[in-house]
Parts: C-alpha cells; structure tokens; sequence
C-alpha cells in the first residue's frame, strides 16, 4: 500500500471508468486518479475489484479512494484491497474517526469540507480536523439528491477561499469545474489543487479527451499565476 500526498499545483479527475481511460487521463497530464466507492448516492463506476485491477495497471501513489465509509477498519481494509494509500473521506466524521485510521495504517486522509452541508465554519473546520488530516477538498453540496460531491454545482468560492487563508493543510477545490471556469477558479481561491469529475465527461459519461486537456491547460495557467 503505496502512501504520500504531493498535490501542490496538481490536477485530479475523479470517476475513472477503465484502465484505458485512466491511462488517457495520465496521458493528458493529470496528476491524481479519484475512484468512488461505497457511495450513498451515486452509483459506483466500478466494482471494488475491477477497481483494484484498474489501479494495478498504473501507479498505485497516483491513486486515491473517494468514499463515505465510515468504520475505520473497513476502511483501512479496503485500502489495502485497492492498495492506495490515500482516501478522500467525504462522510461527515468527527475527527476522532480520522485519528483512529491513521492509528490503523500509515493513510492519506483527504477530508471534505461541502459547502452547504457543513456545520462549522471553515476556520473552525480546519482548527478540529487539521491535526488528523493531510489536505482538506471543497466541494458542493446538493439538497435535492443529498449528494457531496459529483454534483455538477459551483459554490460559492469565498467559503473555499476562507478555507485556504485559514488551513494549515493544503487545499484542493472541487464543485463544478470545468475547463471554461477553473482558471477564475484559482484565481479566486488559490488552492493547491484541483479536482474535476463532471466537468470532463461527454454526453455517455466517459471522460472526453479534448475537455480533459482544455481542463489541465486551464489549470496549469492558473497554478502559474498563483504561484509565480
């Protein structure tokens, strides 16, 4: 189970469907894999096992696990099936579940902060759960479907942008990106990564090649402008 979390100025589509599609994505420049799993909501792309063979035909460390489980063991324990050794946890947890997987297994803890569903402030947020945490991502919550993620939704980018300032963790911005918003996106928050799921796909749901570049050009000039 391969760990480490450098996402500074790094791109992360989220959604992978198959090992083509995954190296596609490699190919067009994106630096982290996001595979869903154990939603409450959506449905899962993939199979735990045809994930983990997706991820076996790549670099495991670019690799990350987005889910809502909550039971620590469970956790650690499909970690190791994926053999990933970072998850992006969007299941609203105290941050005593954080610190009981870390003392599991040596994991990447990814915690979201939704817009619209949290229950603290960002500066409040980041106090409580910075200490059980690698980075933190921003995303949109949505009341009509109940979901946290994957929605399709911008937020509003001051909240994630009060994230940032106040954040001893690095933060990744995710909500309804996609290649025509998410340089006005950094620009606006400055976060030090970020993360596209719908964004990128054409009509059927696959990721669109073309949209995935304009994604990762767009990105990088931003990335460039914040931190030049």
């Amino acid at each position: 189970m391969r760990t480490g979390l450098p996402i500074d100025g790094f791109v992360q589509v989220a959604g992978v469907r198959s090992l083509d599609e995954a190296l596609m994505l490699l190919d067009c420049g994106v630096d982290l894999l996001g595979f869903p799993l154990r939603l409450p909501v959506h449905a899962e792309d993939l199979s735990e096992a045809e994930t983990r063979d997706v991820i076996a035909g790549v670099d495991a460390a670019a690799c990350v696990l987005i889910t809502y489980d909550r039971d620590p063991q469970s956790l650690v324990e499909l970690c190791r099936f994926l053999n990933v050794g970072t998850v992006q946890l969007h299941a609203d947890v105290p941050p005593d579940t954080l610190a009981r997987v870390k003392s599991l297994a040596p994991i990447s803890i990814i915690k979201s902060y939704v817009v619209g569903r949290e229950g603290m402030s960002p500066a409040d947020f980041a106090r409580a759960y910075a200490p059980v945490c690698d980075a933190f991502i921003t995303d949109t919550f949505d009341p009509a479907t109940g979901a946290s993620g994957a929605t399709g939704h911008v937020h509003d980018w001051s909240v994630s942008a009060e994230l940032v300032r106040h954040s001893p963790r690095p933060v990744i911005l995710a909500g309804g990106l996609n290649p025509s918003n998410v340089l006005q996106a950094i620009l606006a928050v400055r976060p030090a990564a970020v993360d596209v799921h719908t964004g990128v796909e054409a009509s059927d749901g696959s990721k669109d090649r073309r949209l995935v570049r304009a994604f990762v050009q767009a990105a990088r000039d931003g990335f460039a402008k914040v931190f030049s």
